[in-house]
């Protein structure tokens, strides 16, 4: 039974390179299973334990229950998809908004509470590992901000958490209870908070992929909106964005070219306008059967990318390298609502892939799968220049980066903190517009709202957003929502076995 309980008991550390950082930092040699009691005594050993607590921001995209396409599946823009109503059942029950404490992914629970155990080992540990005193405060801060993202997916997630913050034993493992979701905020907060003050402003080249100052300060804005502490967000992002469509103190802003920000190349890796990014390589070769979890385990591929692909694709004779694309599995395919929504708006064709009318005339052929539409989120498609040639499986180790949070996502945080009116506000919101060639609209919480919507779709915020909103019941009511219940996640049967917890109400 993989519960968090055992995670925190025992810990076997055999680290790979992982996703959020640059390869240099990342690769480091896997030794096999160590025994806590000879680990954590030198810098290297912190080193590779910091890679460890890294490791867990690959969940965005990496492995088969990542939460770009599960939470892509439960929002009003997308279907689950797949082969059929039974393949990817955590998908196929969230996009239908039935989730039981049976049917639902435990990853998206354990695997967080894995990457929280091992911060919290790494901060216990850092104090007497004989190593610089500066590269100490340094790994704290990491750990900590790590610590913070991985609670902020918990209690957005399920709400009604456990708040751990050291290693538990023989003792108290059984006897853990949940906190006030406010107790978790509030820890959060803090954790961000005195990362922020320790953080680097900038990276070299060979450190890319691991947090700033900017990215910790990014999410504490994003964290104090969902707390409902709209003057403390509007006033952090403020210091992360500057002047709407300039570059902020930390020398970033918007990409000239919205497309931009979903090409694979290195050249397009770490851009300006990524502010918290989740690094994908191929370095890990993965094939089948080579790993007890190639969907996930030690595999460094972006596995969206696969399973978003379009079914048994071929594209023919066509010459259009727009259509150059590698085959997948057919989850999250666009609904007609987002098609029609988007339909003129400029950020269309770098979003959705229409491929309905082409199969229709005979140019290229697929099969549409499960609740297929012919529409596709274009942003993940893998493309057949993009496929893996070394060694390791085609479907396992796709390359593209996806992002935690990015500058254009933070300018409408901040819009919408400050109550989505004032000069500001609309400075923001032009800002997002003018860079896809948008006109101004006069600025509101509606416009926002549906900016939001148009600028981040398929990046798996639009779940939360709606839940934030309160908006969740009403664009969701044809998808079995039930208000009440199914703004959170039940928690995963085993993790409530022999323990305290409390399932949450209506599950």
């Amino acid at each position: 039974m993989k519960t968090i309980l055992s995670k925190y008991i025992f810990i076997t550390i055999a680290v790979v390179t992982l996703g959020s950082c640059d390869e240099e930092f990342v690769t480091v040699t896997p030794k096999g299973a160590f025994q806590e009691s000879d680990y954590y005594t030198n810098e290297k050993q912190a080193t590779s334990a910091l890679v460890g607590v890294y490791d867990i921001l690959r969940k965005n995209t990496g492995g088969f229950e990542n939460i770009l396409t599960v939470m892509n599946s439960g929002s009003d823009d997308f279907y689950a998809g797949g082969a059929n109503d039974s393949d990817g059942l955590g998908h196929q029950y969230f996009s239908k908004h039935a989730l039981t404490p049976t049917y639902i992914y435990a990853s998206l629970w354990n695997d967080h509470y894995q990457g929280i155990y091992r911060a919290n080992k790494l901060l216990q540990k850092l104090p007497s590992i004989p190593m610089d005193n500066n590269l100490k405060v340094r790994y704290a801060a990491e750990s900590k901000a790590l610590r913070a993202i991985y609670y902020f997916n918990l209690v957005r997630m399920f709400k009604n958490i456990p708040l751990l913050l050291e290693p538990l034993t023989l003792d108290n493992m059984r006897t853990v209870v949940q906190a006030d979701p406010k107790a978790v905020y509030t820890q959060i907060e803090k954790d961000l908070v005195e990362a922020i003050a320790v953080l680097p402003a900038s990276l070299p080249d060979d450190e890319l992929g691991r947090i700033t100052k900017v990215g910790a300060q990014a999410m504490l804005g994003k964290v104090y909106l969902y707390d409902a502490k709209n003057t403390e967000a509007a006033t952090v992002l403020a210091e992360v964005n500057g002047t709407p469509g300039g570059t902020n103190q930390y020398g970033n802003h918007l990409l000239e070219h919205f497309e931009d920000l979903w090409k694979f190349e290195n050249e397009y890796k770490f851009n300006a306008e990524s502010l918290i990014e989740v690094s994908h390589t191929n370095n890990s070769q993965t094939q089948w059967g080579s790993d007890a979890e190639s969907y996930g385990g030690a595999a460094e591929g972006n596995l969206a990318n696969q399973m978003i692909g379009v079914r048994e694709y071929d594209k023919g004779t066509t010459t259009d390298t727009e259509l150059d694309l590698s085959p997948g599995w057919g989850f999250n395919v666009v609904t007609q609502d987002l098609y029609d929504a988007m339909q003129n708006d400029n950020r269309f064709h770098a979003t959705i892939l229409e491929l309905k009318e082409l199969k229709e005339n005979g140019a290229v052929t697929y099969d549409a799968g499960y609740q297929g539409t012919g529409y596709f989120l274009n942003k993940f498609l893998p493309r057949s220049k993009d496929r893996n040639q070394g060694p390791g499986e085609v479907d396992l180790n796709f390359q593209q980066n996806s992002y935690i949070i990015r500058l254009a996502d933070t300018y409408l945080l901040e819009a919408e903190a400050l109550g989505g009116t004032g000069t500001r506000a609309q400075a923001l919101l032009d800002a997002v517009r003018a860079r896809v060639g948008m006109p101004s609209i006069p600025v509101s919480l509606s416009a926002i709202k549906n900016e939001r919507r148009m600028e981040l779709a398929g990046e798996g915020h639009r779940f939360f957003d709606l839940v934030r909103w309160g908006d969740a019941a009403t664009k969701l009511a044809n998808r079995g929502f039930d208000a009440g219940v199914d703004e959170i996640f039940p928690i995963p049967f085993n993790e409530m076995q022999g323990t305290k917890m409390k399932q949450n109400p209506g599950y």
